[in-house]
Order: structure tokens, then sequence, then C-alpha cells
């Protein structure tokens, strides 16, 4: 039975990876491609910051969902009272985040359509 416990670590591990390497790409790209913009002499300054905003925050709606799966895998792991309402808990604060960050990004897309 241990076994199945340590396998159960490294899946949540490698999920939490991959949430991280997610925002770190987000976080990259959105850098790369605001210097872009700041050194373009004809770059809509406004338009260009908005979209780049835009991808920013659907990589970060993605990794926020990654995490809220390794976190779901985790409580599998041990399965507490304790440890359910931490992942409540975790589950809402990071599902209001998503909620609000979708709406910014749903924001950003409809004023770069304009």
């Amino acid at each position: 039975m241990e076994w199945v416990h340590d396998v159960i670590e490294v899946i949540h591990l490698t999920i939490s990876a991959v949430g991280g390497l997610v925002v770190i790409w987000g976080v990259g790209e959105a850098a790369i491609r605001f210097v872009n913009v700041k050194f373009s002499a004809e770059a809509d300054m406004t338009h260009e910051t908005d979209r780049i905003r835009e991808r920013l925050g659907a990589h970060l709606l993605l990794s926020l969902e990654i995490f809220i799966g390794a976190d779901i895998i985790n409580s599998v792991v041990t399965p507490t009272w304790e440890s359910v309402g931490i992942l409540a808990v975790i589950v809402v604060i990071r599902t209001v985040l998503s909620y609000f960050l979708a709406k910014e990004v749903e924001q950003t897309r409809l004023s770069c359509a304009e």
C-alpha cells in the first residue's frame, strides 16, 4: 500500500510542476512580447499590451486549473477531514481567482476587438 502513496505523490508533484511550467512559460512569453512592443516604433502600445495581458491571463487560468487537479490528487493520498477542508478552501480560493481572471481576460478580449 505504501507504493500507491509514493506513486500518487509522484503524480501530484509532476502535475504541480506542469502547472509551474505553464506559469513560467506565460510570464516569459509576456515579458518577451512586452519588450518587443516597447522597442517597436510602429506598434500600438495599448492594443498590444491588452493582447499580452489576455495571453498571460489564459496561461494563468490554465495553471490554476492544473494546480487544482494536483491538489485533488494529493487529497487522495491523505484523506483526512483536515486535508479535505484545506482542499475545499484552496479550491474555493482558486476558483474565485479563476472567475475574476476569466472576467478580466474576457474584458481585455472585448477591448482588443474594438
